[in-house]
């Protein structure tokens, strides 16, 4: 039987999806996020269109499997690991560490994802993306002079505000831990319970009972990925 201990541990890790929204708000919004995500994210979405833009999630709610499947792939070279500036690195040429570290730049630690809460997202401008393109999820994208930029500038000024409904961006600068996403969204006010409660101890059960690639590797630097890739974020309501 399950116990509340294990239901956190579960909502935390992304190994439960009793916490997130519906399917009938998930058909409105594309995505599944935390129920208490739902009002905040369509009162952000209704004041983008009133700016001129269809703010859409490419991504929201991730779980464990679909994160430890993004991983597997990446440490395996099915799926290619990215340097500082997006581009594809040789893994051959890399440590066990190294390729451990230069994953986490771009993609996070199965059970340390913050999309396994449904507190975070990933957002494009659908006005502005051309008919058959592919999302990246690029800094081209998004800076000034990408196809979204005009998107991030509005958000920009609605976060300077505290007009963004509680989101901002956790990645908003480089803390040589996870790269700047500018693309990615968090709702404060839901997030930081899940913030205060995932542990180093916690992630390191979860590796252990997984089938994770580079596994002695990660539990090897643990610390130190805790550290530099799970806390290391913008913290601008703390």
């Amino acid at each position: 039987m399950r116990t509340s201990d294990d239901n956190a541990a579960a909502a935390l890790t992304g190994q439960t999806e009793q916490h997130l929204s519906s399917s009938a708000d998930a058909e409105l919004l594309g995505v599944r996020v935390h129920c208490d995500v739902v009002m905040p994210l369509h009162q952000l979405r209704d004041e983008a269109g009133k700016a001129g833009f269809d703010l859409q999630m490419l991504s929201g709610f991730r779980s464990f499997e679909q994160q430890l499947s993004i991983w597997n792939r990446k440490a395996l070279g099915q799926r290619a690991v990215l340097d500082s500036n997006a581009v594809p690195l040789d893994i051959e040429k890399l440590s066990e560490k190294e390729l451990v570290f230069a994953i986490l730049r771009w993609s996070a630690l199965p059970g340390a994802s913050r999309h396994h809460w449904g507190t975070d997202l990933d957002v494009y401008d659908a006005n502005a993306r051309p008919e058959g393109y592919e999302i990246e999820l690029i800094p081209e994208e998004v800076n000034a002079g990408g196809m979204f930029g005009p998107l991030h500038e509005w958000l920009d000024g609605r976060i300077a505000d505290g007009a963004a409904f509680g989101f901002f961006r956790p990645y908003d600068q480089d803390r040589q831990g996870v790269a700047p996403e500018r693309w990615h969204l968090s709702h404060a006010p839901t997030a930081a319970g899940y913030e205060q409660q995932l542990t180093s101890e916690l992630l390191r059960e979860t590796i252990q009972q997984a089938d994770v690639e580079l596994e002695a590797a990660l539990l090897q630097n643990l610390d130190e990925i805790y550290e530099r890739f799970v806390t290391n974020v913008n913290r601008p309501f703390a």
